[in-house]
């Protein structure tokens, strides 16, 4: 009777792999991202009477994005990853793709978090715990940092959309590994 350890049962060894910490924030933050996203362009849909509880979901979503991301950030510095594969101007292209989705996964949250401050709304995480607000109701630039948030979320989306672009590329036309690197 034969049998497969876990690293053999998967298309790829463990050292053409993204390490395990990489692959575990990338999805928390993917399903995370997937969750916020949606519940922030709805909000302005919604009834009034639980337009509150969305908005509390979505800062308190949002808000931990950002910490994931600061973590994430640590462990891109720390972590072991795989070597570059493919052409030069397609490893450029995804280093860019991926520098700026990190950028604005931290630039979306810190804008929402303190454009709610802003507005005059400090965050209590889940409603469970009150976050200090570092600036307080400060109206002359509440719609500054709403702006900022709003266009980093578009931003985000048509990043979001290169990037499975490049998955469905690498993995449906391509037909390589490179998806398996983060599974």
């Amino acid at each position: 009777m034969e049998t497969t350890s876990r690293t053999d049962a998967h298309p790829l060894g463990p050292e053409s792999r993204h390490a395990g910490t990489t692959r575990i924030l990338h999805w928390m933050i993917a399903a995370l991202v997937l969750a916020t996203w949606p519940l922030g362009y709805v909000i302005k849909f919604v009834k009034s009477d639980v337009s509150l509880d969305f908005y509390l979901l979505h800062e308190s979503f949002g808000f931990l994005v950002l910490w994931l991301m600061l973590v994430r950030v640590g462990n891109k510095l720390v972590a072991r990853k795989p070597a570059e594969e493919g052409p030069a101007l397609e490893r450029l292209a995804a280093s860019v793709v991926h520098g700026l989705l990190y950028l604005f996964l931290i630039v979306m949250p810190v804008s929402g978090f303190l454009a709610t401050n802003a507005h005059g709304f400090p965050l209590s995480w889940f409603g469970l715990v009150p976050v200090w607000s570092p600036i307080g109701k400060s109206p002359d630039i509440a719609g500054t940092l709403s702006a900022i948030h709003s266009w980093s979320a578009w931003a985000l989306l048509a990043l979001f959309a290169l990037h499975i672009g490049a998955v469905l590329f690498h993995h449906v036309l391509r037909r390589d590994r490179t998806l398996y690197r983060i599974l």
